[in-house]
């Protein structure tokens, strides 16, 4: 016996492709990669837009169960460029999900959630009908992600994973 969750929802989960964003993000265009070669973070491409589009590319969506512990969520933050949410919310995993979907790597014990993987929404884990989608831009992403409840059977039992928002604009200062 490994627990369950107290209330449980579905997590749509986007993960990051990193072999995908470090190809050409338009096939043959200036760009040799989605990665900033000194940062080694996505670009934004350019597009039609004035605003480009980010250079990520994802895998596709999946559903996990998890439970949901809000710390923030859309609490306004003042930037030089105006107003910008923030939130900061923490998702519960348990690895026995994780490991029926073949998201633990079997040669080291890593869950193959990582940094950077994006929250897409929230949704009833009974029916799958949508109870919070995230908005992108700023999106929350993975920042952090720890195993917890080790000696639980012997195993490892819950996967926190710890979401943030990136900021819509350069912070200020005094």
């Amino acid at each position: 016996m490994r627990g369950r969750h107290i209330n449980p929802f579905l997590a749509e989960l986007a993960r990051l492709d990193t072999v995908a964003t470090a190809e050409d993000p338009d096939g043959a265009g200036p760009l040799a990669s989605g990665y900033d070669r000194d940062f080694k973070e996505t670009v934004i491409v350019p597009d039609t837009g004035w605003r480009g589009r980010d250079g990520r590319r994802e895998k596709p969506l999946i559903q996990l169960p998890c439970q949901v512990e809000v710390s923030s969520f859309g609490e306004l933050q003042e930037l030089m460029t105006g107003m910008s949410p923030r939130s900061h919310l923490v998702l519960v995993f348990h690895f026995q999900d994780l490991e029926r979907m073949n998201l633990v790597d079997p040669g080291t014990g890593d869950a193959l959630l990582r940094v950077d993987d994006r929250l897409v929404s929230i949704r009833d884990y009974h029916t799958g009908e949508l109870v919070q989608a995230v908005r992108t831009p700023p999106g929350l992403y993975i920042t952090e992600v720890q195993p917890q409840s080790f000696g639980i059977g012997l195993r490892r039992n819950l996967l926190f994973a710890i979401f943030n928002e990136r900021a819509l604009g350069p912070k200020g200062g005094a």
